[in-house]
């Protein structure tokens, strides 16, 4: 499968953008047993996770540094994976990065356990 990263941009601190991660040409039931996340890396830093969610949607994680702001939703009907983003800081400026895998892993936050990822779309947050 294919990941398409959009929605990235330049936006004043305080404000929100939404990220979308459409995948190409899967049969609905294939991008549906995906689980999918969203990373983000800086400059000179690690790829990190950001969010995760399951099949279904009913289940997601979150990174501590960015709960309540962040949240993770998906509709699979579009084959698409999206995180809206709120209340940005200058420290949510990075690329940001969807991924996906079908294996069961404990932990959604090891950037390793993820077989497909996409191009990645800048943030860009301004003081």
């Amino acid at each position: 499968v294919q990941l398409q990263a959009s929605g990235g941009g330049l936006v004043q601190a305080g404000g929100s953008l939404r990220l979308s991660c459409t995948a190409s040409d899967p049969s609905r039931r294939t991008f549906s047993s995906y689980f999918l996340a969203w990373f983000r890396q800086a400059p000179g830093k690690e790829r990190e996770f950001v969010a995760g969610i399951n099949w279904s949607g009913g289940s997601t994680s979150y990174a501590d540094s960015v709960k309540g702001q962040f949240a993770i939703s998906r509709d699979n009907a579009k084959n698409t994976v999206y995180l809206q983003m709120n209340s940005l800081k200058p420290e949510d400026t990075a690329v940001y990065y969807c991924a996906a895998r079908t294996r069961y892993y404990s932990s959604a936050v090891d950037p390793s356990t993820y077989t497909y990822w996409g191009q990645g779309t800048q943030v860009t947050v301004s003081s």
